[in-house]
């Protein structure tokens, strides 16, 4: 009887729903950590790579997106080697692919393209370029979320927080999960 309760779980429940309820719950409390993080207590894109993975694991993907999700990093990469820690981490069956592309390259590969600082003169084409596909594009510069970026990191008052535009993101076929929403700063329509 004993090797029958180990074997079912507690119970005779699966366990799988409860695995898959304590990752939920296990990358809520890393985004909720990183998102009351202090950035002078953290380097300010380490926190804003564990944002980056979390925006791609809390973002509805649509089957023709394949098996793998390839992060680009658009314009000077402002991350470093903290973004490679993204590289082969598995989102669903998805797995996590990081490429950096100077300004003027092709984002014909990338399903989330994170356009630096140094490059969001360029927003308008990339944007133009990225029209039509299931692109989550993200960035960190002011305003960025107000000129059609679906998620826009930024620091106030010490912390790592974010916008999402939710039009940008519906534009692209993306649904941004409202676990994600909950903790935008602001949330455009």
């Amino acid at each position: 009887m004993g090797q029958r309760l180990f074997a079912e779980g507690h119970g005779g429940v699966s366990s799988a729903p409860r695995a898959r309820r304590l990752g939920v719950v296990a990358l809520l409390a890393l985004l909720w950590c990183a998102a009351s993080a202090r950035a002078e207590e953290f380097p300010e894109y380490r926190l804003k790579a564990a944002f980056l993975f979390n925006f791609v694991v809390y973002t509805d993907w649509p089957a023709e997106v394949g098996s793998t999700l390839t992060v680009c990093v658009y314009g000077a990469d402002p991350f470093g080697r903290d973004v490679d820690g993204l590289q082969g981490k598995a989102v669903g069956s998805r797995s996590v692919a990081v490429l950096r592309r100077a300004a003027g390259e092709s984002l014909d590969t990338c399903q989330v393209v994170f356009i630096s600082a140094t490059a969001i003169d360029a927003l308008p084409r990339v944007l133009a370029g990225t029209r039509g596909r299931p692109v989550l594009t993200v960035a960190d510069s002011a305003g960025a979320a107000h000129q059609g970026v679906a998620l826009n990191m930024n620091v106030q008052q010490g912390r790592v927080s974010f916008e999402a535009n939710l039009a940008a993101a519906r534009s692209a076929r993306l649904n941004l999960s409202s676990k994600l929403l909950r903790l935008a700063t602001e949330v455009i329509q």
